[in-house]
């Protein structure tokens, strides 16, 4: 079996389902009267995430069977990123959507830190490659990833202190 393009597969359907939701709730939410903040970096985490999977894909044999353990680990959490989006429920997207009526969720992951998803995604970014030997895409896309993604939340904390 080919592992990688299984498990690359698996990983680019989910993306394109989260896409395809998070284009849902963003839709509704800018029709309630949300507004985007900090939409010109969006497109830099499309291509984050695309060039990550496009990386392990290009340079990982075949042949490779995965590291179990790591790849135990990715499945985990995907438990931790549906918790995420169930949390969240309809204000979930990919971009940074407020609601100004909207009071901020509290529950869920959110009860022991403000960015959870950043988390789980971040991990993603270091533990798939892992499962397939590719140490250097783990560190390359994850200072990449740590990168943008402290730009991207000093952006959504300024636009949502007023909630707070």
């Amino acid at each position: 079996m080919m592992w990688i393009w299984v498990v690359l597969a698996a990983v680019a359907a989910q993306r394109l389902w989260e896409l395809w939701l998070a284009d849902r709730n963003t839709k509704r939410l800018l029709a309630e009267g949300a507004v985007e903040v900090g939409a010109a970096h969006y497109p830099l985490f499309i291509l984050l995430h695309a060039s990550w999977l496009a990386a392990i894909a290009i340079v990982t044999p075949w042949t490779m069977v995965p590291n179990l353990w790591w790849l135990g680990l990715y499945i985990v959490l995907q438990f931790g990123r549906l918790w995420v989006i169930a949390t969240l429920g309809r204000f979930w997207t990919t971009r940074i959507i407020t609601l100004p009526a909207a009071p901020l969720v509290r529950r869920g992951p959110y009860r022991f830190m403000r960015h959870p998803n950043y988390l789980v995604a971040s991990l993603e970014i270091a533990v798939l490659p892992l499962a397939f030997g590719q140490v250097w895409i783990a560190l390359v896309w994850s200072v990449a990833n740590a990168l943008l993604v402290g730009w991207r939340i000093r952006i959504e904390d300024r636009a949502l202190r007023e909630r707070r």
